[in-house]
């Protein structure tokens, strides 16, 4: 296994998991050069995400952090070079050089190679497939004591469709927001919304070109209800609920997909 990356696609279903922005190593030389403390990269990481990949035989985790490169941008803007591109961040204590940036980015287009040979895998056995492509988001940005982001703007579980021919996958799309809206979350129902804090990124963008006709790629943006934002700390009962919601919507997923 490349330990950048586990991109296990040889599964027995049509369904992939991904959680490209689960990592949170960085390689050494740009831990060298890297102004960040580790707390700062692991509030706009997306921890635990990668558990969630586990309702899948078909598995695809970065374990590199997202200020190595980020795999959900396109290859010009990959990597952080100036605060606007990362929060704010002074992300280096001084730029970083040219060598270190090819030598980093030929990591990055690895990840895409594989995951186009791997799709095609897939297409080929299933026809057509489903990508969950999973990841989390802030909601308290004013700070620890601060009240959280307006909940009309800031949906428990945001659906990401704005890469895709959203006409054609409609039937796919709208019966899993249907079963992760009616599944019983700990005695309640989550808020989940479509297109209101991310549309979704590069990740989903360039598998929908690739693959227009046979790979949906559903961006799942999971607001951090799950975990303390600030200090990390996960809540486990909230993060098995969230696998187990996800879990729940494949059976319909896989009977919409057999239907096409």
């Amino acid at each position: 296994m490349n330990e950048s990356f586990t991109i296990s696609l040889d599964g027995d279903i049509p369904v992939v998991a991904a959680a490209i922005h689960d990592g949170h190593r960085l390689s050494e030389d740009i831990a060298r050069i890297s102004a960040l403390a580790d707390s700062e990269r692991f509030r706009e990481e997306d921890p635990f995400t990668g558990r969630w990949t586990e309702i899948s035989g078909n598995r695809i985790i970065s374990h590199l952090s997202r200020f190595e490169f980020d795999l959900n941008r396109p290859p010009e803007t990959a990597i952080y070079l100036v605060p606007s591109d990362a929060w704010g961040l002074q992300v280096w204590k001084y730029p970083p050089p040219a060598g270190i940036l090819e030598r980093t980015m030929v990591t990055y287009r690895e990840f895409y190679r594989k995951i186009r040979e791997g799709l095609a895998r897939l297409v080929k056995r299933f026809g057509r497939i489903v990508i969950y492509d999973l990841h989390s988001y802030n909601y308290r940005r004013g700070g620890p004591a601060a009240p959280p982001d307006d909940p009309a703007l800031n949906p428990e579980i945001n659906i990401g469709t704005g890469t895709m021919n959203r006409d054609y996958w409609s039937p796919v799309v709208d019966r899993f927001m249907k079963d992760l809206r009616g599944f019983d979350f700990m005695g309640r129902t989550l808020d989940v919304r479509e297109n209101i804090k991310f549309k979704g990124g590069y990740f989903p963008r360039w598998i929908h070109e690739n693959f227009p006709s046979s790979c949906c790629c559903i961006s799942i943006e999971v607001k951090k209800i799950f975990m303390d934002e600030w200090t990390g700390n996960p809540d486990k009962s909230m993060i098995s609920g969230i696998g187990n919601a996800l879990k729940a919507t494949m059976p319909g997923v896989l009977n919409e997909l057999s239907k096409q």
